[in-house]
């Protein structure tokens, strides 16, 4: 059977809002005013905001196969659509052999398996025509988390759409986010808006890298005062500070200074908790792409010691 659009809508976790384009739907992780500022104040960020950001497919079902039309209407860095099986990968598409156009197929074992299909993290996708061979079921999510950063916590680097740290990270929790992170960001109030009818369990903000050289931290004090003016001072909210980066090592000592700026400020606010990003990925090269984002192995290390963290906190 092909679902319509407003039962995709219900198996399309992590967004905020849906649109229809010439028949696909689109998911936007951000509302339209959101949109509407990053359009007008740079490119970088207006790309990325539109980007799939591996949002998911999510149900259980006994069918034997799936399948979708999609349409690509922008890429950047070439990552994958990925299909998950009761927690393991089955099947990898890589953008870099998709045309813009297409039908992806997913052939499923025999049985009833919880099925999860992450979208493109770098790319813009549309979908039409979801299909299904047999009845499935919605998965039900008890905590919702928006999720606030800049590429590593839009899944730039590991060039797997389900490797972010981010991705990895809720295979363990299994909550239902909206990953608002975006490539280039920086703590950046103005972005901030209230999103009617969302209302998060539980806020992540992960930023500070792309802004360690400022001279006052006037940003990040702006930023945690709209944050929780907009969500309140009762939502838990979890600061994760800037992940060793070793692209400029002369400069490390301004950048472990402004970490520790960062703790200074969120420790004005008894609802925010502070993980140390310090401490989450190897200062080494081999964990990076390209001594900024961490690759595919550093991603797993990240989220590994991540989800320990997490688990003290929540």
């Amino acid at each position: 059977m092909i679902l319509t659009n407003e039962e995709l809508k219900k198996i399309w976790f992590g967004a905020y809002e849906f649109e229809e384009k010439d028949g696909y739907l689109k998911a936007n992780q951000y509302s339209k005013p959101q949109m509407e500022y990053f359009n007008s104040a740079l490119e970088m960020w207006a790309e990325r905001c539109d980007a799939s950001t591996a949002k998911t497919f999510e149900f259980i079902t006994d069918a034997s196969e799936v399948s979708f039309n999609y349409k690509i209407i922008w890429k950047c860095s070439e990552d994958t659509v990925d299909l998950y099986v009761d927690g393991l990968c089955h099947k990898i598409f890589y953008i870099k052999d998709m045309g813009e156009k297409g039908t992806l197929r997913f052939s499923l074992p025999e049985g009833t398996h919880k099925v999860v299909i992450y979208l493109a993290v770098d790319a813009t996708m549309l979908i039409k025509d979801f299909s299904i061979d047999s009845s499935y079921e919605v998965p039900v999510k008890k905590t919702k988390v928006l999720w606030l950063g800049d590429s590593i916590t839009q899944g730039y680097g590991s060039l797997r759409s389900s490797e972010s740290y981010v991705s990895i990270t809720n295979r363990t929790f299994d909550f239902d986010i909206i990953n608002q992170g975006i490539g280039g960001y920086i703590y950046d109030s103005k972005s901030l808006m209230k999103m009617p009818g969302y209302d998060p369990d539980m806020i992540v903000v992960s930023m500070g890298t792309n802004q360690y050289g400022d001279e006052t931290m006037d940003a990040v004090e702006e930023y945690y005062k709209v944050l929780t003016d907009i969500y309140g001072t009762e939502i838990p909210i979890i600061c994760i500070t800037p992940i060793w980066r070793g692209d400029n090592i002369e400069a490390l000592p301004v950048f472990y200074r402004f970490c520790e700026n960062i703790k200074a400020v969120v420790s004005k606010y008894p609802n925010i908790k502070v993980i140390d990003g310090l401490y989450l990925v190897p200062h080494l090269e081999e964990y990076y792409t390209d001594n900024l984002h961490p690759n595919l192995l550093g991603t797993e290390i990240y989220a590994a010691n991540l989800v320990k963290e997490m688990k003290k906190l929540i």
